[in-house]
C-alpha cells in the first residue's frame, strides 16, 4: 500500500486515476477530473491522504482519496480524516476507486490499512457514500471491537432508468410534467430568437458556464443565495472541473435563448450511460413561462434520443424532481474515533451542534428559521 501525500504526487496521478476510473464502478465524483480541483480551489489548506492499491505488476487497482482536515475542538486541535470532495460541490457516492469486481476484497485493504494508521489520526468521517458500500462493511468489520463506530442516513436522490427503446413521448406519458411541459415548449418556440444550446467539447464551455452561474445567482437572489454555488472559489472550482471532464466527455451545459438572451441553464454531468443533473439556473423574470422546467425537459429528450439509460437528480427531494421520477437511491456516512480523546471531543461537538439546532427550530416561528437560512446563504456568496 503506498501512501500519496504532495500535490506533484497528485498532479502526477491523472492518467492512472482516469484508466482505473473507467475500470469501476465508481461515481463520477471520484474522478480525478473532479477530486483535484476541489482541493485546489475549495479545501488547498487540507494535507493529502491518497492510499493507493497496486499490484505486482505496478498496476494501480485501487485509492482511497483522503484528506486531513485539523479543527480545533474545545480548546485542541484534532486531526479528522475524510474525503476529498465532501464539501461544497455536492459530491455524491464518495468512496474507494477499486476495479470492478473486486469492491469487497479491496475495501478490506483500505480497511486495513486505515487501522494500521490509526496514530495519524483522530476521527475518521466519510460522508456521502451509497448506501450500501462494501467499505461502510469493511471499516465495521475492522475497527467495531475496538472503537465508536457511528452511522446515519445523508441523502435521497431521485433518478430515473428509462425502458429499452423508450421515446420521449413515451416517457412524457408516465411523468407529472406532460401537459405542462408541451404547452410551455409550444410558447416558447413561437418566441423570437427562441434555440436550445449545448456545449460539451474542452475550449467551449467558458460562456455557457458564465451564463449558467449569472442565472443561478439570479434565481436564488431573492432567497438569500444558493447553497449550490457559493462564492468565487465554488465558481472557480465549477469552470476548471468542467473545462477537464470535457476532455473525457463527462461534461454537458445547456442554454435556453430568447430573444438573444440567456433565460434558463441547466449543468450537467455523463457518466456510465446516465445523465447526471448537477445545477441550473433561470431569468427570474421568465419564471412564469416555466423556462427551467422546460429546458429539464429538453434534457431528458436528448438523454433518450442519445441513448442513455438513465436520469439522476442527485441529493434532494424537491417536487420537480419527484414530478419527473419513479426511484430513489441513498447515501450515508460514516464516523469512526475511539470512545475517548480528540475523536469523541469532536463527535460531542458534532452532535451538540446539530442538537442545538434542531431546539432552536423547535421554538421559532418557521419564517424566523428561513430568514436564518437566507442569511446564511447571502453570508456565503461574499
Amino acid at each position: 500500500m503506498e501512501l500519496a501525500a504532495t500535490p506533484s504526487n497528485f498532479a502526477a496521478l491523472r492518467a492512472e486515476w482516469g484508466a482505473l476510473h473507467e475500470r469501476s464502478d465508481g461515481a463520477l465524483f471520484l474522478a480525478w477530473e473532479w477530486l483535484y480541483p476541489w482541493w485546489r480551489r475549495i479545501a488547498p489548506e487540507r494535507e493529502l491522504r491518497l492510499l493507493l492499491a497496486r499490484e505486482p505488476d505496478g498496476r494501480l487497482s485501487g485509492l482511497l482519496p483522503l484528506s486531513v482536515e485539523t479543527p480545533r475542538v474545545f480548546g485542541g486541535r484534532i486531526r479528522r480524516w475524510a474525503f476529498l470532495g465532501e464539501t461544497h460541490v455536492g459530491s455524491d457516492g464518495l468512496d474507494a476507486l477499486v476495479e470492478r469486481g473486486r469492491e469487497e476484497e479491496l475495501s478490506r485493504l483500505f480497511a486495513s490499512e486505515l487501522k494500521a494508521r490509526e496514530a495519524a489520526w483522530d476521527v475518521l468521517e466519510l460522508t456521502d457514500l451509497e448506501a450500501g458500500s462494501p467499505l461502510v462493511t469493511a471499516l465495521r468489520d475492522a475497527f467495531g471491537a475496538t472503537h465508536a463506530v457511528e452511522q446515519w442516513d445523508r441523502h435521497l436522490c431521485p433518478f430515473e432508468v428509462f425502458h429499452p427503446g423508450e421515446t420521449f413521448d413515451a416517457f412524457l406519458r408516465r411523468t407529472g410534467r406532460r401537459d405542462n411541459f408541451l404547452r410551455r415548449r409550444k410558447w416558447l418556440a413561437a418566441q423570437p430568437g427562441f434555440r436550445l444550446e449545448r456545449s460539451e467539447r474542452p475550449g467551449e464551455l467558458a460562456v455557457p458556464m458564465g451564463e449558467l452561474l449569472r442565472l443561478h445567482a439570479a434565481r436564488w437572489a431573492a432567497d438569500g443565495g444558493s447553497q449550490g454555488i457559493r462564492g468565487p472559489a465554488t465558481e472557480a472550482f465549477h469552470r476548471d472541473a468542467t473545462e477537464w471532464l470535457a476532455e473525457r466527455g463527462k461534461a454537458r451545459l445547456y442554454t435556453m435563448w430568447v430573444g438573444g438572451k440567456a433565460v434558463a441553464s441547466v449543468y450537467g454531468l455523463l457518466h456510465r450511460g446516465e445523465f447526471i443533473y448537477f445545477q441550473s439556473g433561470y431569468d427570474p423574470e421568465w419564471r412564469n413561462r416555466s423556462v427551467g422546467l422546460v429546458l429539464v425537459g429538453e434534457t431528458f429528450r436528448d438523454a433518450l434520443e442519445g441513448g442513455l439509460r438513465g436520469y439522476d437528480f442527485l441529493r434532494g427531494t424537491e417536487t420537480y424532481k419527484s414530478d419527473w421520477t419513479t426511484r430513489v437511491r441513498r447515501t450515508v456516512a460514516v464516523r469512526i474515533h475511539r470512545t475517548r480523546g480528540p475523536g469523541a471531543r469532536w463527535r460531542l461537538r458534532q452532535e451538540g451542534g446539530r442538537a442545538a439546532r434542531n431546539a432552536i427550530k423547535g421554538v421559532l416561528p418557521e419564517r424566523w428559521v428561513e430568514q436564518v437560512r437566507r442569511r446564511r446563504r447571502a453570508a456565503a456568496q461574499r
